[in-house]
């Protein structure tokens, strides 16, 4: 059959099970979004207040639901908005196609009105980039983008397509969307050594990325950890794909890990990596790290194995397809010393913070116990994004969504938008300082258009925490430009925005809170008012190594 460009953008996009796609209209998008008028019906559209919200929203709908996201966005300044969102998405490796559209081909490489070469922008931060410049061509593209982008090492890719090819026709041939590859190039005989490394350990310990839900194999871990009898650690990435609750689970590792993640890694003998890339956030000093034990890595991109930290046995593959095999010829080991020795570690280093008044961990905490551990977890970045990591228990993948590898501020709440549409019957909570939420806060009238019920957390503390964290423990207490006292109301600005706002000042205050957030069913605010010097510990200086982390009261004794 005979269809135009922008007819072929929206087949495709069904085709390939796209039922909700998030972006911003302009010139020469018009084509596709006059399309997309005709298929109300089939396709859902989520307008954003900003291209950057949309492209945090297909990030959160991708990352919440293991689907593709898709963000749409006009030539020049709209294609140029989703940089930070596409590239956020490519470092967390999140699988999300980003359409736009560009000037007529005559008019390409001319300067022309909104014109700016979005390939080439977007190259060193996409696995593949196409500028689409005959009709003909267009469906293979997109069928192609949407298969790179889930396959492997999942990631972002972009298809920037002129407005004339849009409106020309060709013929269209309907097809059934191509599988995603997965990518094994390990052998019998890596698993035969990786089983006898297994074998011989004393002191094993499980270190999980994000590989581990991006693959689907917290099943498989958890039968893992169980045959290996050992700990599980965990990055930010990682949250969820292990029980938080489990007693194998000992936390977080690396620069706001906990003492027992950063002390127990330091002393084990096998230190075995699934689906993580030894992030420096993580490892701290290289040379130090993990100095006692070999090291097994488990990953689907070759590139990781050897790159940050070097291993001893390096496995390539899909890891929900090593450990299934891995399991079946692994026999039942026991540690009991050194599970004994981790548990006295969990025991004298807990996570503890001051139950003096409110504070952010107490916030999470009352989150957690609310919900019953059953939430979306979505953050920005900074000290509220390490809290919810530390004292929220994640016992599900995909629950815990954050930007990790590119620390993008103002990510969570068009991330926690996209999430809520894709899992409508989670409730779905934001946890931003106000540094972040100030970013991206129109996102909220988003919220509020659609009546999207999720609930943002805001932790006020009138400053940017991390940074002046920072300033007060390595610059003397020089605070520049940290500080944010000023006359913003960010109730006062919620209602503006079309959401119910809450303000907590007491422990007391915040459990009603949240209940009343849930209660709802619309988009609410609750603005959580926290000390100035609040501190985020454990903590491991950049570039130090992880076995001297130290928390507050190692500092009271120096």
């Amino acid at each position: 059959m005979q269809l135009t460009g922008a007819e072929i953008v929206i087949e495709c996009l069904k085709e390939q099970g796209a039922d909700t796609v998030f972006g911003y209209p302009g010139g020469t998008i018009l084509n596709i979004y006059d399309e997309l008028y005709k298929h109300s019906s089939e396709i859902r559209h989520i307008l954003t207040s900003h291209e950057q919200g949309a492209a945090h929203a297909a990030d959160g709908y991708a990352r919440a639901t293991g689907k593709v996201g898709v963000c749409l966005a006009t030539s020049g300044p709209g294609a140029t908005n989703l940089v930070t969102g596409i590239a956020t998405a490519y470092m967390d490796s999140v699988p999300m196609v980003a359409i736009t559209a560009n000037v007529n081909l005559p008019l390409l490489g001319k300067d022309s009105f909104q014109e700016v070469d979005i390939a080439g922008v977007t190259m060193p931060i996409t696995k593949h980039g196409y500028i689409v410049k005959d009709v003909n061509i267009l469906a293979d593209t997109l069928r192609r983008a949407f298969k790179i982008a889930k396959s492997g090492r999942p990631g972002p890719v972009l298809v920037d397509i002129t407005k004339d090819v849009t409106a020309n026709s060709c013929e269209f041939t309907p097809m059934t969307p191509a599988e995603p590859e997965i990518i094994n190039r390990y052998t019998q005989e890596d698993l035969e050594k990786a089983a006898e490394l297994l074998k011989n350990a004393k002191k094993p310990y499980i270190y999980l990325g994000g590989g581990a839900i991006i693959s689907g194999a917290a099943e498989q871990v958890r039968e893992f950890a169980e045959k290996l009898d050992a700990p599980v650690c965990d990055t930010l990435m990682g949250k969820g794909a292990f029980d938080g609750r489990s007693e194998r689970y000992t936390g977080m590792i690396g620069m706001h890990g906990t003492k027992t993640s950063n002390f127990g890694v330091s002393e084990c003998d096998l230190l075995v990596t699934l689906g993580a890339r030894f992030s420096d956030r993580v490892i701290g000093n290289p040379a130090t790290f993990a100095k006692n034990a070999k090291v097994l890595h488990i990953d689907i991109d070759a590139a990781e194995i050897g790159k940050n930290i070097p291993a001893y046995i390096g496995i390539t593959g899909d890891l929900s397809c090593v450990l299934k095999e891995l399991n079946q010829r692994l026999e039942q080991q026991s540690h009991p010393e050194w599970m004994q020795h981790i548990k006295e570690l969990k025991e004298k280093y807990p996570l503890k913070y001051s139950q003096d008044e409110l504070s952010c961990p107490y916030v999470i905490e009352e989150i957690d116990r609310v919900t019953k551990g059953k939430a979306l977890i979505t953050t920005d970045v900074g000290q509220h994004q390490m809290w919810a990591a530390q004292y929220y228990k994640y016992t599900e993948p995909r629950t815990f969504l954050s930007s990790g590898g590119l620390g993008t501020m103002g990510y969570g709440l068009g991330a926690c938008i996209g999430a809520k549409v894709g899992k409508p019957d989670k409730i779905c909570i934001n946890i931003a300082g106000d540094g972040c939420f100030r970013m991206n806060m129109n996102e909220l009238a988003t919220a509020s258009r659609y009546n999207i019920p999720i609930i943002q957390v805001i932790i006020n503390n009138h400053v940017l925490g991390m940074v002046r964290q920072w300033q007060t423990l390595f610059y003397d207490h020089r605070y520049s430009q940290t500080v944010l006292q000023d006359k913003v109301d960010f109730c006062k600005v919620s209602e503006g925005l079309g959401c119910t706002a809450i303000r907590v000042t007491t422990k007391e205050e915040v459990a009603p809170a949240i209940e009343k957030a849930i209660s709802l069913q619309t988009p609410v605010v609750i603005e959580c008012m926290i000390p100035e010097d609040d501190k985020v510990f454990p903590m491991v200086p950049a570039g130090a190594p992880i076995s001297e982390a130290f928390d507050e009261d190692d500092l009271n004794k120096r």
